[in-house]
């Protein structure tokens, strides 16, 4: 069985008591983080192996950052989307394990419909896009995860009146998701969670978290054909909880699929 899980964790070494515990508790063999906070030499690479994993890590100081923990060591190791696009922040980071490639990805938030960062957004988006086509998603098994910073419905939506035409609600963002998802990917969370009020993101002000005031942009995103192969995928709300828990939530993902 195959454990996945994504989380923007907003500090690993704020979080790092958070990220052992969560190892111990749920065991995955994969744990993809995003907004490491911090450069390559202040990661708690020694922590984090006496737990069992393997650390793979392309940071920042202060801003973004990506890292994968893996329980077997990743091949393949690729840091940023070279030479889909170029991008000076730290936002991607993929390698291989058991012939699957991982990629976590830190998606810009776009600060404003409309901003230079919206559209640095979209260029960049259409950069990750490239780099999945690259793959032949319908040839090679892929998993994508990461926080996408976009709601892609209503549903994923706590208020999608108030929201509608904002900032990682805008159609056009939308329709950036939707086209990564024609690629040949699935959002693996759907295929057992049709509901709404679902959420991954809670914003830290206004009792965001206590009121369900979410919405839902980290995902994990498998090739079609390992999708049919999920057999959990679920938010881990308990990591919202409690002493200086992130503004997110980790998404597990389950695959009926041996490690090799």
């Amino acid at each position: 069985m195959l454990k996945v899980v994504t989380w923007n964790v907003n500090s690993i070494n704020v979080r790092l008591e958070r990220v052992l515990a969560f190892l111990d508790r749920w065991k995955p063999d994969i744990l993809m983080l995003q907004e490491l906070k911090c450069p390559e030499e202040k990661f708690p690479f020694e922590a984090i192996r006496q737990a069992g994993y393997e650390s793979a890590v392309l940071g920042q100081k202060t801003y973004n950052g990506v890292a994968i923990i893996s329980k077997g060591p990743l091949e393949e190791i690729q840091l940023g989307m070279d030479p889909f696009y170029e991008d000076v922040a730290a936002r991607v980071i993929r390698g291989k394990m058991g012939g699957i490639t991982f990629l976590c990805c830190y998606v810009p938030n776009g600060q404003e419909v409309g901003s230079e960062k919206f559209q640095y957004k979209l260029n960049w988006f259409q950069g990750l896009q490239k780099l999945v086509e690259s793959y032949r998603v319908n040839e090679e098994p892929i998993i994508l995860g990461g926080d996408f910073n976009i709601a892609p419905e209503d549903r994923d939506v706590h208020d999608p009146k108030s929201w509608e035409g904002k900032i990682l609600c805008s159609k056009v963002e939308r329709d950036h998701f939707s086209n990564l998802l024609a690629l040949g990917l699935s959002d693996v969370f759907r295929i057992h969670h049709e509901e709404g009020g679902m959420f991954s993101w809670w914003d830290y002000r206004s009792f965001g978290f206590q009121r369900n005031h979410g919405l839902r942009i980290d995902f994990v995103l498998a090739s079609d054909f390992l999708a049919k192969l999920c057999t959990h995928a679920s938010i881990d709300r308990e990591e919202r909880k409690g002493e200086r828990p992130s503004d997110h939530a980790p998404m597990i993902a389950e695959f009926n699929l041996p490690i090799k």
